[in-house]
C-alpha cells in the first residue's frame, strides 16, 4: 500500500538523516530524538513525538523502507499514475530508460504473467484507557473492522446457479492468438479475464464476494503510555494478496482523566486534605494510590501546598526509566465560619504566638 503521506513527507529529514543512512544510524537517531521529545520528559512535544515515531515506523522496517524509497524515487508513478520520470506500462521508466521487470513484459506477452505480491493495507483503530491502566500498563483487545469472504456465496459473489463460465475462453480468462512461432495470449474481452460472469448476484453481498466483519486483536499496552501515543502492531493490519505481507495495525491511545490523580512525567500527583489543627500539631493520613492506600505522616507545622513524596508509587520502571513516585500535595483546610467560643480560642492562640489579629 502506498501512503499519500509518503509523497509529501521526508522521513529521513524528520530524523535528521540522509537517505544513505544505515539501519544502525536510523535506530540511533530515533532513540535520541524519542528521548528528547518524549511527552513524559518534555510536556507539549506530543506532535513532534508522533512525527518521529511515524518516521521510524517506516524507516525502521527494511521492507517498508525499500518501498518508501521507491515511492519517493518514482513519485506519483509509484501509485500507478503516469508522469514525467514515471514508469509506464510494463515497468519502463521513460526518463531513465530502465526496464524494471522483464518478467512483467514478457509474461504479459505469453500469457504467463504472475501477479505481484501486494502488501496489505495499514489499519488504524482507537483504544480508550482508564488513567490507572495507562500508568500501570495493561493487556487488552481492540476491535478491527475487516472484510471477509461472504458466508453465503463463499466469496464468489453469485447466488446458487447464478454464475456461468465464459464461452469464449472456457473459463481460462485469456484467449490465444496463434502467431506462428509464438502463441500470443490476451485477456478475454468477453469476461475481462474473470473466466465467467455473474448472472444472479448473491443477495447477501450484492455480488462483491465480501461482507463486513470485525476481529479482535490483542494489544499489550506498556506502563506509562500517554494520551495520543500510537502503538504499532506489525502484521496485524489487512492481509496481503498474492502472498504479500500483511499490513500493520496502528492503535491510537486515548487516556481518560481521573478524579484523584494526574501525571507529571513519570510521577503521579494527588492532593490530600488536612485539617488546620492537624497541620499545626502533626498527624497521619491515609493516602490513596493506584494500588493499595498508604499511610503518610504529616509533620507538625506542615504548610499549605507542601508536596510530600511516596517513593515507587508512580509509573512503573520501563527500559532506562526509573520507577516514578507519588507526589502528594497537602491542602490545609481552614474553617470558613467560627462560633464565639472557637473564635475566642483562636484569638488566645494568636496572642500566645505573638501574632497580631485585627
Amino acid at each position: 500500500m502506498v501512503e499519500r503521506e509518503w509523497f509529501d513527507t521526508d522521513y529521513y529529514k524528520v530524523l535528521g538523516l540522509t537517505s544513505s543512512a544505515t539501519d544502525k544510524e536510523i535506530t540511533r537517531a530515533y532513540r535520541k530524538l524519542a528521548k528528547e521529545h518524549h511527552p513524559d520528559t518534555n510536556p507539549g512535544s506530543e506532535e513532534r513525538f508522533k512525527e518521529i515515531s511515524v518516521a521510524y515506523d517506516v524507516l525502521g522496517d527494511a521492507a517498508k523502507r525499500k518501498e518508501y524509497d521507491e515511492v519517493r524515487r518514482l513519485g506519483p508513478a509509484a501509485a500507478g499514475f503516469g508522469g514525467p520520470g514515471g514508469a509506464g506500462p510494463g515497468g519502463f521508466n521513460f526518463q531513465t530508460g530502465d526496464l524494471h521487470d522483464f518478467g512483467d513484459l514478457f509474461g504479459g506477452l505469453f500469457g504467463n504473467r504472475r501477479p505481484r505480491a501486494q502488501r496489505g493495507a495499514d489499519l488504524e483503530t482507537a483504544l480508550h484507557l482508564s488513567f490507572r491502566d495507562s500508568v500501570m500498563g495493561v493487556t487488552t483487545t481492540v476491535s478491527v473492522p475487516s472484510n471477509e469472504a461472504c458466508s453465503s456465496c463463499r466469496g464468489r459473489g453469485a447466488a446458487p446457479g447464478g454464475y456461468v463460465t465464459c464461452e469464449s475462453c472456457q473459463g481460462r480468462g485469456v484467449t490465444n492468438d496463434d502467431q506462428g512461432p509464438f502463441a500470443m495470449s490476451s485477456v478475454c474481452t468477453h469476461c475481462g479475464g474473470r473466466g465467467g460472469r455473474i448472472t444472479t448476484p448473491c443477495a447477501n453481498c450484492h455480488g462483491s464476494g465480501r461482507e463486513p466483519s470485525s476481529r479482535r486483536v490483542n494489544v499489550r499496552v506498556p506502563a506509562g503510555v500517554v494520551d495520543g501515543q500510537r502503538i504499532r502492531l506489525k502484521g496485524k493490519g489487512s492481509p496481503g494478496s498474492q502472498g504479500g505481507h500483511p499490513g500493520d495495525l496502528f492503535v491510537d491511545v486515548h487516556v481518560a482523566s481521573d478524579a484523584h490523580f494526574e501525571r507529571k512525567g513519570r510521577h503521579v500527583t494527588t492532593t490530600v486534605k488536612v485539617p488546620l489543627t492537624a497541620a499545626i500539631l502533626g498527624t497521619t493520613v491515609e493516602v490513596p494510590t493506584l494500588d493499595e492506600p498508604v499511610t503518610l505522616k504529616i509533620p507538625a507545622g506542615t504548610q499549605p501546598g507542601t508536596t510530600m513524596r511516596v517513593r515507587g508509587r508512580g509509573v512503573p520502571a520501563a527500559g532506562k526509566h526509573a520507577h516514578g513516585d507519588l507526589l502528594v500535595s497537602v491542602n490545609v483546610e481552614i474553617p470558613k465560619k467560627l462560633n464565639k467560643e472557637q473564635r475566642t480560642l483562636v484569638e488566645k492562640l494568636a496572642q500566645a504566638l505573638h501574632e497580631e489579629v485585627s
